[in-house]
């Protein structure tokens, strides 16, 4: 489960919904809000944690950036014909999810108020973890397979 809302951990809240909307509208994915206190559709971590339903990212002011981006992510490294039958889990492989982490870094630098620094200490706060320790030392020195997979479906590195 997620840290509580008090832990540092930027939220959607804190930067508005009109970038993170506009950055997934470019990969063809839509951002629907859900109003405060609502359960998110297709959360696969319940709480305030993002979810995803086809081609649409749900999320409250309360979910934090890292999530909307990891779950957004998810989605983005999928075929057009795995995605559309997606509801709440994406994956189970380990390939498909070390190159959403890797991405979901990448494209915080895309958000006004977040960047990939902002982004990467977030991950470690939730509790995202990685072999050599941190988020940070696993996207500068053990995510060569993430960027290979990126780079073949022509995601950005």
């Amino acid at each position: 489960m997620a840290p509580a809302e008090d832990d540092g951990v930027l939220r959607l809240g804190d930067i508005g919904f009109d970038a993170p909307r506009a950055l997934l509208a470019g990969y063809g994915l839509t951002l629907i809000e859900t109003p405060a206190g609502e359960p998110i559709p297709g959360s696969y971590w319940g709480e305030s944690e993002a979810g995803i339903i086809g081609s649409a990212v749900y999320a409250r002011a309360d979910t934090p950036v890292h999530s909307m981006l990891h779950e957004s992510c998810h989605l983005l490294v999928l075929p057009a014909d795995r995605r559309a039958a997606v509801h709440t889990d994406a994956t189970d492989s380990i390939e498909e999810e070390d190159a959403t982490c890797y991405l979901q870094i990448v494209l915080a630098d895309e958000l006004p108020g977040v960047g990939r620094e902002r982004l990467m200490d977030d991950m470690d706060r939730w509790g995202y973890t990685f072999r050599l320790g941190s988020t940070h030392a696993w996207f500068e020195n053990d995510a060569t397979e993430a960027q290979r997979f990126l780079s073949e479906r022509g995601l950005p590195v």
